[in-house]
């Protein structure tokens, strides 16, 4: 049974809003190549024509829900403004989980697409790795991690860690609780500083 969206007369802001809100559902459980044109226009009630009306094609298209994946994950992963700096990172951490495990195939895919030589997912998850890495020196964090050369690099390596960690847990093959887990990726970020060169 489909569940095609009703056609209906939208702004073009509202539509393209429409089409992206659409796009990142779908990438929700999905990869970015399965992301067609087909699919979309079917859920969205539109004509494929207007798909590419709006967004050019289908790569951009893909890059744009890619997009606005990534921009929703830096927003809900923000940890609270003000409080303790490690009870901060824990919720950051738990946000971050929960995100990959709601959204794991989009995910996945913005890894391997980035890791494949896919420029455009390339920059997107390089700008999403750096937000979130930045956020810890950006912030205030009241001196949880000195901001210098050596503690940057690690936690740059450590982001990665966390990614790999988050993604495979995610996938199911350990039988580590989500809170165990939290805490210790969250853990593991000042066992590195402590070690930085």
């Amino acid at each position: 049974m489909s569940t095609t969206t009703p056609r209906s007369r939208l702004a073009p802001d509202e539509r393209r809003t429409q089409l992206l809100d659409l796009g990142v559902r779908l990438l929700a459980t999905r990869s970015v190549e399965e992301l067609s044109v087909e699919l979309l226009a079917e859920e969205a009630g539109i004509s494929r024509g207007l798909l590419y009306h709006y967004f050019g094609g289908k790569h951009a298209f893909h890059e744009a829900v890619v997009r606005r994946a990534a921009d929703e994950l830096i927003a809900r992963t923000a940890p609270p403004p003000a409080g303790d700096p490690v009870e901060r990172l824990l919720i950051s951490m738990a946000a971050y989980v929960d995100y990959v495990v709601e959204n794991y195939e989009g995910y996945l895919s913005l890894v391997k697409g980035a890791s494949s030589g896919n420029a455009a997912l390339r920059s997107i998850h390089d700008e999403v790795r750096r937000a979130l890495t930045d956020r810890i020196f950006d912030e205030d964090q009241s001196g949880l991690v000195p901001d210098t050369p050596g503690t940057r690099l690690v936690v740059r390596g450590w982001s990665a860690m966390v990614e790999e960690a988050a993604l495979t847990w995610a996938a199911g093959d350990d039988g580590i609780p989500r809170d165990a887990l939290v805490v210790s990726l969250a853990q593991s970020l000042q066992a590195l500083v402590d070690v930085a060169p």
